[in-house]
């Protein structure tokens, strides 16, 4: 899968006259050599074999899982204008592309002082456009991490009592994640309850879990590749207008999950939703985007939002679907799906219960 992942590449260097990529970010490691490694690089040349280069720590793992047909694995030695240099003249190279997205200014000066014959430019999406369909491969990695964060919560639900912090809820449904066979957190857990929940990316408090909404956002992760649901429940006992908020954002997601599939406008997804919010009497109170593309990165392309242009949904994408209310200072309220894009269709990964739980 690499090579051919490695030959589309080579199709879009070519096209806009790279001679070499040069590969910092952890997740271009992972998808183009097939290995994951945090602190490596790789050199991609638009001819010949590229060079995946991993130190002491790594290397050992990294000769096993990288293809030799691919890649000439090695392990640096002395200042990286050596071994990187070496590379660039074996490959010929003079156009060299980088990361600009994640590459940062002062590593990009000291690319140019250290190699002063290239000509580095940025590669702009160039990887990222390959990123945003996902195989079969892919799809079953983040199919399994959103089994495992499903489990994880129902698991949670039983464990959950008035004596219980914030940051204990979300440590402890990390921790059940992993238990389950997740390698780690999507992200921060994200556990925030009565007041704290109106706030969409609320910390954790080590406080005892506030009547009203307790809104659980989270994810596991397989292969590299992460998952992300969102669930609200109720502390208690919900008041009439709780049920009608809660309701409202129901009812904004299924609207969408209803009709999405290939070749939607993101944008349109987005309005949909936040008709329907707004429409309810709850207008400003859904202030961020409706989704994300979700793979290797928690959040990536593409968007759902009111700022998505005329970008259309294609086969491949997996996106969030995850309408919210908040009320400042009262109560929030968010519920999040994921959905594989298909041909002509879509398909909801998330099998987990939306009814209103009240514990």
């Amino acid at each position: 899968m690499t090579t051919e992942r490695i030959v589309k590449l080579r199709e879009l260097m070519k096209k806009e006259g790279f001679d070499a990529l040069f590969a910092t970010s952890p997740e271009a490691h992972l998808y183009l050599s097939g290995y994951a490694n945090p602190d490596g690089c790789l050199l991609i040349t638009a001819e010949g074999k590229s060079f995946a280069f991993e130190d002491f720590r790594y290397i050992e793992a990294a000769k096993r899982e990288i293809s030799a047909d691919d890649f000439n694995v090695i392990m640096p030695a002395g200042p990286r204008s050596e071994w990187l240099g070496e590379a660039l003249i074996a490959c010929g190279a003079k156009t060299v592309a980088y990361e600009d997205a994640t590459l940062s200014c002062r590593s990009l000066e000291t690319l140019k002082k250290e190699f002063p014959m290239q000509d580095f430019v940025p590669a702009g999406d160039i990887i990222c456009s390959l990123r945003v369909f996902k195989d079969e491969g892919e799809v079953a990695c983040i199919k399994r991490a959103q089994e495992i964060a499903e489990k994880s919560f129902m698991e949670l639900l039983p464990l959950i009592n008035y004596d219980c912090t914030e940051t204990f809820v979300a440590a402890q449904l990390e921790f059940l994640m992993r238990k389950n066979g997740s390698e780690g957190a999507s992200f921060d857990t994200i556990a925030v309850s009565g007041s704290n929940s109106s706030s969409p990316h609320g910390v954790p408090r080590n406080v005892k879990l506030e009547r009203g909404f307790l809104t659980l956002d989270f994810g596991a992760m397989i292969g590299g590749y992460h998952s992300d649901m969102t669930r609200t429940i109720v502390i208690g006992k919900a008041d009439e207008k709780m049920k009608s908020l809660y309701n409202t954002v129901l009812e904004a997601q299924m609207a969408v999950l209803e009709v999405i599939k290939e070749g939607e406008s993101c944008f349109k997804m987005d309005k949909i939703a936040r008709d329907i919010i707004y429409g309810a009497g709850y207008e400003g109170a859904f202030g961020h985007g409706l989704g994300h593309g979700v793979g290797l990165e928690i959040h990536e392309a593409p968007n759902l939002s009111p700022r998505a242009s005329d970008r259309k949904l294609i086969c491949g994408d997996i996106v969030t679907v995850e309408p919210g209310i908040y009320l400042e200072g009262l109560y929030g309220c968010r519920i999040e799906d994921m959905v594989h894009i298909t041909k002509g269709s879509a398909v909801n990964l998330t099998n987990c219960t939306k009814e209103l739980i009240e514990i």
